[in-house]
């Protein structure tokens, strides 16, 4: 393979100048983020607190109404259980009860409406009216003079309830008094209950100017208004603006909406907030509704500041960034004739490494091939000598000595195919070229074949052999390898026994695996030796008297690893070495492939 070194054209300029455009449109890119997110959080921050002065606004005149309203409530309770008016109503004495009220009712009454000259002072305190109802809900008629106030009898109508009421009851409408000059009048109707048994008789109702419902806020020019009767009481609207506020609250109560957030809304050109509240849940009367206009100019035109604000700091921002980039441009751009030859180096080196690997790679699939080769190649020599060997021991004239030496020949040529056999299957495990044909495998008939051959060894008739197995014991792999695993980690067992020894298998099925135990007494693996009892050709101590070549539990982990199991040494202490081989069942969910 010919390496030749690529020259690299080193273009530093070229380079400050992609960095400089780079830089620029990262801190464009960045200026711009910046720039958004800030104007994003500065008109949250305005418009939070511009809303929170518009609800502060409101919960202040909201609580002013909740505590005139309270003492209002609280005066009528007291009114409804004057003597006099009691009499009147249950000796059915109703050309008394008007008069009587007078009287009762003098320090409540005013002559005029009373004028509150700040919206965040409750309204009067003042009836503007009182009448009466009877059991049925109906008006007990007004007889002259009364002093009970005006009103005509389209207002009066507005005053009768399906029943008498069993609570006080608060209700809203617009009393006549020309186009102009319509006003919002609240009621309050109190249950007049009988002092005998405790039913309703009646009901006083009572009216009151809440024409600060209709006043603007002082500071935020907040507007106020009554939606009541299907139609918004408001002053400073126009009748376009009215008629849009109208149809946008009777699609949204329609629609059983109890939002209280504000609705954006514009009115005319300018864009507002409308709130609304309502006034009177679970009254018999119609409902009300408070309705608030904010005007959000002032949140436009500070958000139109703040973001030239933004945009103007960003900009000054910007051309800071760019100034900056440009001297971190040319100084960055310094090392970069240095790191380009660097480069060309590295890259140098990196086509030798792998050019030293791809040839190191060559030569272990050779050795691998002449590994192969040569196990394949020493078969039949061996083969041709035990063949000579057995010919030589069939003639007549050996001596009884020269026939055993030949016969041992014999064994040790058994020996030699046996290893040159494992070696012939590792090679071909390292070179991936082993096949294995994947199936379900009964490894109980494989066990007892094993335990058969082993019962056929000489030194295996003294040992003593038990099983413990599950009724299920499929496998999944190939049935040839399985039963090479099973004979070596028997033989194993075998030779390092000891005189009358024993051998335990048991095995038990996880549902996905299979454990297969196979354990023997005898005498125990050092310490030093289990780290590598598994490596090609070791041999401990404990195996110098033993035949072998240390290749059958290495060949036995490395088919186990094959099969996606394993082979590890579980214990070897206290006259007992145990081995556990793991195997895959069929039923488990991701089956072997056909080769490896």
């Amino acid at each position: 393979m010919s390496l030749h070194r690529v020259e690299t054209p080193l273009r530093p300029t070229g380079f400050r100048a992609k960095l400089l455009i780079t830089m620029m449109l990262v801190i464009t890119a960045l200026t711009a983020v910046v720039i958004v997110v800030a104007e994003r959080n500065l008109t949250a921050n305005v418009e939070d607190r511009l809303q929170s002065s518009f609800r502060a606004e409101l919960e202040t005149f909201h609580h002013g109404q909740e505590l005139r309203q309270a003492a209002l409530l609280e005066r009528v309770r007291t009114l409804v259980r004057r003597a006099r008016l009691h009499a009147a109503i249950e000796d059915d004495a109703l050309d008394l009860l008007y008069p009587s009220a007078t009287d009762e009712l003098r320090d409540l009454m005013g002559s005029t409406r009373s004028a509150v000259a700040d919206a965040s002072t409750a309204y009067s305190l003042r009836a503007e009216f009182y009448r009466f109802l009877d059991r049925t809900g109906s008006l007990i008629p007004v007889q002259a003079p009364h002093g009970a106030g005006e009103l005509d009898a389209a207002d009066e109508a507005k005053l009768r309830l399906p029943q008498a009421p069993l609570t006080q009851q608060i209700g809203y409408f617009i009393r006549s008094g020309g186009v102009d000059e319509d006003t919002i009048v609240e009621t309050i109707a109190m249950p007049i209950v009988s002092l005998e048994d405790g039913s309703v008789i009646a009901a006083l109702a009572l009216g009151f100017d809440a024409a600060a419902l209709g006043r603007s806020a002082s500071d935020l020019s907040i507007k106020r208004g009554v939606w009541v009767e299907g139609r918004l009481h408001m002053n400073g609207l126009s009748a376009e603006e009215r008629a849009a506020i109208d149809r946008d609250l009777t699609q949204t109560i329609a629609a059983g909406s109890q939002n209280e957030n504000g609705l954006p809304r514009l009115l005319g050109s300018a864009p507002h907030l409308l709130f609304y509240k309502h006034l009177n849940p679970g009254s018999l009367y119609p409902p009300a509704y408070e309705v608030c206009v904010y005007p959000l100019a002032e949140l436009a035109a500070r958000k139109r500041q703040i973001r030239w604000q933004v945009v103007a700091v960003g900009a000054l921002l910007l051309l800071g960034g760019l100034g900056a980039s440009h001297v971190l441009a040319g100084r960055l751009s310094v090392p970069v004739e240095k790191l380009a030859v660097d480069s060309a180096e590295d890259r140098l080196q990196r086509e030798r490494a792998e050019a030293a690997l791809e040839s190191t790679h060559a030569e272990l699939q050779r050795a691998a091939r002449f590994s192969a080769d040569a196990s394949h190649q020493l078969k039949t020599p061996v083969a041709v000598m035990r063949a000579g060997l057995e010919e030589l021991k069939s003639h007549a004239k050996n001596s009884p000595e020269t026939a055993d030496e030949i016969s041992a020949l014999i064994h040790q040529t058994f020996r030699l195919s046996g290893v040159i056999d494992d070696l012939l299957l590792l090679s071909r495990m390292d070179a991936g070229r082993l096949r294995l044909a994947i199936k379900p495998v009964d490894l109980r008939s494989l066990i007892d074949a094993a335990l058969d051959d082993l019962g056929a060894q000489p030194d295996a008739g003294t040992l003593s052999i038990t099983t413990t197995f599950p009724p299920d014991l499929e496998v999944l792999g190939d049935e040839h390898y399985i039963g090479l695993i099973l004979q070596n980690l028997l033989d194993n067992a075998r030779k390092y026994n000891r005189p009358a020894g024993r051998i335990d298998l048991t095995a038990r099925n996880t549902g996905g695996e299979l454990f297969l135990r196979v354990g023997n007494t005898g005498r125990v693996i050092g310490r030093e030796s289990r780290e590598h009892i598994f490596e090609r050709f070791h041999r401990g101590s404990m195996g110098e008297n033993v035949p072998g070549y240390g290749l059958g539990l290495n060949l036995a982990r490395e088919l186990a690893r094959l099969h996606r199991g394993d082979l590890q040494l579980l214990r070897s202490e206290e006259d007992w070495t145990e081995f556990e081989v793991r195997f895959r069942a069929p039923s488990h969910p991701s089956p072997l492939r056909s080769d490896a």
